[in-house]
Formats: C-alpha cells, sequence, structure tokens
C-alpha cells in the first residue's frame, strides 16, 4: 500500500467532503418533498402526501415557548412545525419579518396566530399561496384599517389595559403586564406556579404594535379556523365570536379558557390545527 502524507491526506479529505456535501445538499434540493419514498418502499413505485408545515406565531406578552404542548402534540402527529419569534415592534415590521420567515418554508403551510399573532398572521399570508390556512387561537382577525386596540376598546369585558405597564424604550413606548395581575387577567386556567413563570418571562409588546391598521385582511381570501377561549379576559369572547363571524372561519369554543389557552388547552388548540391541516389536502 502506498503511504500518502498526512497534510496530502488532510487537503484530499477535505476536498472529497466538501463535494460530497455539495452533492448532497444539491440532490436533497433537487427532490421535491412531495416525491420521496415511504420507509421501506422504493422511490420509484410508492409516494407518500407530505403533510403541510404548521407555523406559530405568538401575541403579546408571551414568546414561542408558550406552544410547547400544542408543537409537542402536532410533532407526534408527523407534523413539521415552526415557530416564529414575533418581534413585538410594529404591525408592519412584525408582518414583513413573518413574511420573510414564510419565504423560506417549502410545501403548504397551516399559519397559527395567538392574540397580537392573530393580526401578524392576517397581513402576513398575502401573496403566499403556499399558505392553505389561517388558524386563530383567541386572536385578532382584524378587518382592513382595524388595530387591536380598536377591536379590545369596541367590546366590554377586557381587563388587560388596567393591568399593563407602560415603559419608554428607544423608538417609543412599550406595554407588559404587571406580575401581580398576570394570571388574572392572562393565564386564569393556568397553574400559579407556571403564570408566575410566564409573568416573569413575558415580551412586552410596543403600544404602536397594538394601535396599527391592519392591511387587506388575508382570511377573505384563505380559508380560516378560529378557536374562542370562553372566559378570556383579555380580548373579550364577544369580540373573538364577532371576529370569527366576519372571517366565516370554522369555530370552536372552549368554555373556561383563559386568554393563555394554548398553555392550558394545548389538545384543543392542536386538534384545531389538524383539522385545518387535513382540510388542506
Amino acid at each position: 500500500m502506498t503511504d500518502i502524507a498526512p497534510a496530502a491526506s488532510g487537503r484530499a479529505l477535505s476536498r472529497r467532503k466538501g463535494v460530497t456535501i455539495a452533492a448532497l445538499v444539491a440532490a436533497l434540493v433537487a427532490v421535491p418533498a412531495s416525491t420521496m419514498a415511504a420507509p421501506g418502499t422504493s422511490g420509484t413505485t410508492a409516494t407518500h402526501t407530505v403533510k403541510p408545515t404548521v407555523v406559530l406565531v405568538h401575541g403579546a406578552f408571551a414568546d414561542s415557548s408558550s406552544w410547547n404542548g400544542v408543537v409537542a402534540r402536532l410533532e407526534h402527529e408527523g407534523y413539521p412545525v415552526v415557530g416564529v419569534a414575533n418581534p413585538l415592534r410594529d404591525l408592519a415590521g412584525d408582518s414583513a419579518y413573518l413574511s420573510s420567515v414564510l419565504d423560506t418554508v417549502p410545501g403548504p403551510v397551516v399559519l397559527v396566530g395567538h392574540s397580537y399573532g392573530g393580526a401578524v398572521i392576517t397581513d402576513a399570508a398575502a401573496g403566499h399561496a403556499n399558505v392553505k390556512a389561517l388558524v386563530y387561537v383567541a386572536a385578532f382577525a382584524p378587518d382592513e384599517g382595524e388595530s387591536a386596540l380598536e377591536i379590545t376598546g369596541g367590546h366590554p369585558g377586557s381587563q388587560l389595559p388596567s393591568a399593563l405597564v407602560v415603559r419608554t424604550f428607544p423608538g417609543g413606548q412599550e406595554a407588559s403586564i404587571d406580575p401581580a395581575s398576570f394570571r388574572r387577567v392572562f393565564a386564569g386556567d393556568v397553574s400559579s406556579r407556571e403564570a408566575r413563570l410566564m409573568a416573569a418571562a413575558q415580551r412586552p409588546v410596543a403600544l404602536a404594535a397594538l394601535g396599527a391598521p391592519s392591511s387587506a385582511p388575508a382570511w377573505r381570501s384563505i380559508p380560516s379556523w378560529y378557536l374562542v377561549a370562553g372566559a378570556d379576559r383579555a380580548i373579550p369572547p364577544a369580540a373573538e365570536q364577532a371576529m370569527a363571524r366576519r372571517a366565516h372561519a370554522h369555530t370552536v369554543t372552549v368554555p373556561g379558557a383563559s386568554h393563555a389557552v394554548a398553555v392550558s388547552h394545548p389538545r384543543a388548540v392542536a386538534d384545531l390545527i389538524e383539522a385545518a391541516a387535513r382540510a388542506t389536502d
């Protein structure tokens, strides 16, 4: 056997690895996911339908971890899931950010928004033909020109305004929920321990984002589903029901559920998302 000098061997190996990796990436990109063979079958004789990707968008006073229970159930059923970090700075910018994320997701998408995240998906879905369904989870589904603040103020019952703590940040003002009021207003059916953790980790939202008018709503052209939280003290249930009716959404109500329904009732939320996903087949 001919000996190869270590340095030369390393360079050759590096070149071979580079070629192999590049070829592998090219091959994966070239083969549509929908035509990949099911396990244990030949790629030329059997195919399976790939489930849509579920893109989850959290709202104000939360982060993507609020979807953890929902994600676990969806992944168990074989759905690919993307939890988007919503910037919570301004509606146009947040929607543009989500739109850029959607640009990177191949195949059909079920787009899900909670709370203010509903306003973001309403604007961001425009122009994305692969978004096949919108799912609103105790969320804003504004019409053109409406804002989250306008919708909340149009229906009595929200305890959120009096519980907000407003701070100045470079570029404007932002609001968070007073930790002493967090469970009562946001997470009434979540354990006190978990509510304390959520309150400590909450992400503030810029007031400008809540007051910004929505653009043309995607729910006019994309089928929608809506989950009404029956005991919501942030967005009044009457407002949620009115938005669901206006969007002609397939609607379910979870009696006794707080605004944090994705945390307290992840099975119900996952079931609605799966119903929307099945309707895209």
